[in-house]
């Protein structure tokens, strides 16, 4: 009998051992920089001339991978030999797929300190932004593990006289499954493995930036028993390589994470029916936000300012959940905001490596030049309080930057920037703050400090995001308690992490016998 599902556990780096663990783990990783990560299609490893090299942005002269890049002929290989492992993977019981799961979370706990260290210095994560990452990735193989037992289990339905009635869940086909790099296991891992233990067979496009973060999942699924030819990883451009896998007739499903540019373009792309094609394709699709903390006057300041930085300057910013907007009423606005710039100054940044730095870099030197860019529209949209600019250091380095007095419709109070970019605005009253918060196109999270009931209460009906937080910052879902997903242009609502999340990878099969 399999134990309830708990949430991992964080490490305690405060423990002097597991401390020198993680040290040791960053060493032996740096020692690997510049090896070869082929693809693997088909259950064969492929190499191609054509390389994705993966940096290290805190020193960008670091090359931690060079990783085989994927063409649109191989593309559709990969999605042909997923196609064909589809029959005999779907046959398998769910409980039997789920036991592979199980085995991954204890096989990535034991490479827990490997995993955090590729994100570290492959995605620029501090340690406890790595290792939250790692833990959540662990809680997704075992909560869709038990997931799947659950919808295999017999399903209620109201039986007809003289009939036998029953409802099945069955898996759909080849998914494609393209993540981000900001959580380049967690994510990865979350979509990947619910495809996989619902039936599913799937064609991996790991992020460009991230790939030997994707190779270590690759890694530890075949470790855990996943057949060949079951998982597919296939990295390359999204543009021509990743619009050949969403584009294919053999393709069932595709599961994405990223801009909203780039999801409604899936979307689009997706709905077309290709010659041969014999299905809607489904696209799960989480597409980002401009999320916002909003401060009523009776809350209490210090902890709302706390949450406030956490939510903005998190991972650099570098969240769809992160706060980019602030939205304090008239009353206590510049005590909030000045307790919040001052917080914001005192954070270190540097190379994650050094458990000491707050914030890392940014992800790439484009994305470091598009936060720049929008750095100088803050500059005519509002006043800036604090950062700006860039460290003079070798890596894609941002200070944490605030700008005071933003108006709503302002671009940096409008637009995902994706980075450690805080917009603050002042409201007259709560009623105008509510529209403040909900002005976007996006619908993501969302964060209302206040002591009031009356206030939450209006909030809970009337603030229209997918994850909303109550007195604490509007960061940090944790799967099975906080199931995690959007409105409006922030995608499709998936809810990662929920207990419905399974039946977007699934299909319902009634089937009566009558007697």
């Amino acid at each position: 009998m399999i134990a309830p599902f708990q949430n991992e556990p964080l490490t305690d780096f405060s423990r002097p051992d597991l401390h020198r663990a993680q040290m040791e783990a960053i060493a032996r990783v740096e020692a690997s920089f510049g090896r070869s990560i082929p693809l693997r299609i088909g259950g064969q490893e492929k190499t191609t001339s054509d390389v994705i090299l993966s940096l290290n942005p805190s020193n960008p002269s670091e090359v931690v991978a060079q990783v085989s890049k994927a063409t649109p002929e191989l593309a559709v290989e990969a999605v042909e030999a997923a196609h064909r492992a589809f029959g005999p993977w779907s046959r398998w019981e769910p409980a039997a797929r789920a036991r592979v799961l199980l085995r991954a979370a204890a096989i990535l706990r034991r490479r827990r300190f490997e995993a955090n260290a590729l994100m570290i210095l492959e995605a620029g994560k501090p340690w406890v932004e790595a290792d939250a990452d790692t833990a959540e990735a662990i809680d997704f193989l075992e909560f869709y593990a038990r997931e799947a037992m659950r919808y295999g289990e017999p399903q209620p339905v109201t039986t007809m006289p003289g009939e036998e009635d029953n409802l099945y869940y069955i898996p759909c086909g080849v998914t494609v499954v393209i993540p981000p790099w900001n959580f380049p296991l967690a994510i990865t891992t979350g979509m990947t493995s619910a495809a996989l233990v619902a039936g599913n067979t799937v064609v991996l496009k790991p992020a460009s930036p991230t790939p030997a973060i994707a190779w270590l999942l690759v890694e530890v699924l075949r470790e855990a028993g996943l057949p060949d030819e079951v998982l597919n990883y296939c990295p390359g451009s999204g543009g021509s390589m990743g619009d050949a896998l969403v584009a294919h007739p053999k393709t069932r499903i595709v599961a994405f994470t990223g801009s909203m540019a780039v999801g409604l373009h899936i979307n689009e792309l997706a709905a077309k029916a290709q010659p041969g094609q014999i299905w809607i394709k489904r696209v799960i699709a989480e597409m980002g936000g401009k999320d916002a903390i909003l401060v009523a006057d009776d809350a209490d300041l210090e902890e709302a300012a706390v949450g406030v930085v956490s939510s903005a300057f998190g991972y650099q910013g570098q969240k769809c959940s992160a706060c980019s907007r602030l939205i304090v009423m008239d009353q206590v606005h510049d005590a909030l905001v000045d307790r919040v710039v001052d917080l914001a100054r005192a954070i270190t940044v540097g190379p994650p490596k050094d458990p000491a730095h707050r914030m890392g870099p940014v992800i790439t030197d484009a994305a470091m030049a598009t936060i720049q860019s929008y750095m100088e529209v803050g500059r005519s949209e509002g006043r800036l309080r604090t950062g700006g600019g860039r460290l003079d250091a070798p890596g894609y380095f941002l200070e944490p930057t605030i700008f005071d007095d933003v108006a709503p419709q302002a671009r940096i109070a409008q637009e995902e920037i994706f980075g450690p970019v805080l917009a603050c605005t002042r409201a007259r009253d709560y009623d105008e703050a509510l529209a403040i918060a909900n002005g976007t196109v996006y619908g993501l999270t969302g964060a209302v400090y206040s002591r009031s009931r009356e206030r939450l209460e209006r909030a809970r009906r009337e603030f229209h995001v997918g994850n909303l937080y109550f007195n604490r910052k509007c960061t940090g879902a944790m799967v099975s308690a906080h199931p995690f997903g959007g409105f409006n242009l922030s995608g499709t609502d998936s809810k990662a992490g929920g207990r419905d999340y399974l039946l977007l990878f699934l299909q319902a099969k009634s089937v009566a016998e009558r007697f």
